[in-house]
């Protein structure tokens, strides 16, 4: 999709220019294609390994929900409209933590009242029949085969708690990116081309709350270690009786 294409590019220059990534990081992609390749490359990297569950010419094979890879084995991990076709899409994104030692990037679909309604008016779909459509009715859905996936999407709020309940023991830092775009490739392939006249109106409306916003990335970088703790498994009794207010025993 050309819309994903150019806001992944726009994410990367961000991360970029804010000197939270490196052009020379080790990159893992999953559930990966072209379009992967096309932004990271514009983005100047070039350790790049693009994985799949059907891989492609140069990709290897890699279930993104199960990853074969040892912890800490790349600097970043990136899925881009990859998480929502998983069974598990958290688990999914807990995988690719797993095996970055830096952090994780992540381009998928907002959950927001906006795009409620979208779904309530049929503007858009519960579920991606199109890419099916689009594969000649192979692949293209759930986990890539021939049925159509549920669109999992996102908040803010969920990646935090999401990352916080699998990983207590570390600070992290959370990076969001929000903007619209109107999938025009899609309400084409949809026969609902008709709804491109909302891309103004809308527009408006994501510059005051751009939370409505239908495209999302964000990224999550680890931090350090939680201050009660004195490493990953062992905590720090008297730092925790401190913050309790509690003496040490005698």
């Amino acid at each position: 999709m050309t819309e994903r294409l150019g806001f992944y590019e726009r994410v990367l220059r961000e991360l970029l220019e804010q000197g939270l990534v490196q052009r020379d990081w080790r990159v893992l992609v999953a559930a990966g294609g072209d379009v992967d390749r096309r932004a990271l490359a514009a983005a100047g990297f070039s350790d790049v390994t693009v994985t799949n569950v059907s891989p492609g010419p140069g990709e290897e094979l890699q279930d993104a929900e199960s990853l074969t890879y040892d912890d800490d084995s790349f600097d970043l991990a990136v899925v881009s409209a990859g998480l929502h076709h998983c069974a598990s899409p958290h688990r999914a994104l807990l995988e690719l933590y797993r095996v970055a030692r830096r952090g994780v990037l992540a381009l998928e679909a907002r959950d927001s009242a906006l795009m409620r309604a979208a779904l309530r008016f049929g503007v858009v779909d519960a579920y991606e029949l199109t890419a099916v459509a689009d594969n000649d009715f192979a692949s293209g859905g759930f986990r890539n085969t021939q049925v159509p996936n549920y669109v999992y999407r996102w908040t803010e709020r969920e990646v935090e708690k999401t990352i916080a309940s699998a990983h207590p023991e570390r600070r992290h830092r959370f990076v969001w990116f929000r903007e619209l775009e109107l999938p025009v490739s899609v309400l084409e392939l949809s026969g609902k081309a008709r709804w491109r006249l909302a891309a103004a109106p809308l527009r408006l409306v994501t510059r005051v709350f751009p939370r409505q916003a239908n495209l999302f990335a964000f990224a999550v970088f680890r931090g350090e270690l939680q201050p009660w703790l004195r490493d990953e498994r062992t905590v720090d009794a008297d730092e925790v009786r401190r913050r309790l207010g509690r003496r040490p025993p005698p």
